[in-house]
């Protein structure tokens, strides 16, 4: 009974051997020869594959403090040395730097500040898209004309105080102290 069991595993083994060996021949037809090549490659290499997470295109809008051209083609050139980097574009007057490509933020914001430049993440956002725009928080005359300091809107977080008249209370039966001239 044992190599009765033994023989049919084989036999299972061996046509999914064959069926896998169909798929794959379907599959490196399908591939061409630069995607077989590749996969082979993959196949007949190390054991241990580190999979690299994919970074999303992306516009990175920096605040970097430039005072001439020589500041200017520093942090450009400083940038645009970042893997992943498509295009650069420093608008002195604003003092803004525009990053696009395949970069993460957090990695050009440290570039930017290892040229010896103070750099942030750019704060500000046209004032049409903030609820008050001159209020204290929001307002801040550094800021290039149109825009504001970017704000946090606070989560509500559900307690409704109602605002009850003074005058209604004041003569009111139910309150103790009120007064007492009727």
């Amino acid at each position: 009974m044992c190599k009765a069991k033994s023989g049919v595993k084989d036999l299972k083994r061996s046509i999914q051997v064959l069926h896998n060996a169909e798929q794959t021949s379907i599959i490196f037809y399908e591939m061409g020869v630069g995607g077989t090549l590749e996969y082979l490659s993959d196949l007949m290499g190390s054991g241990y594959h580190h999979k690299k997470k994919k970074k999303q295109f992306q516009t990175v809008e920096l605040k970097v403090r430039m005072d001439c051209d020589g500041c200017e083609l520093k942090v450009k050139n400083a940038l645009s040395s970042l893997s992943g980097v498509k295009s650069v574009e420093i608008n002195r007057k604003q003092q803004k730097v525009t990053v696009t490509g395949y970069v993460e933020p957090n990695k050009v914001l440290k570039k930017a500040k290892s040229t010896g430049k103070k750099a942030e993440i750019w704060p500000y956002v046209p004032y049409n898209l903030v609820a008050h725009p001159y209020a204290v928080p929001a307002y801040d005359k550094k800021a290039p004309p149109g825009y504001v300091r970017r704000v946090e809107v606070p989560a509500n977080t559900g307690t409704l105080t109602r605002y009850e008249d003074p005058y209604i209370t004041m003569f009111s039966d139910d309150n103790p102290n009120a007064c007492s001239i009727m």
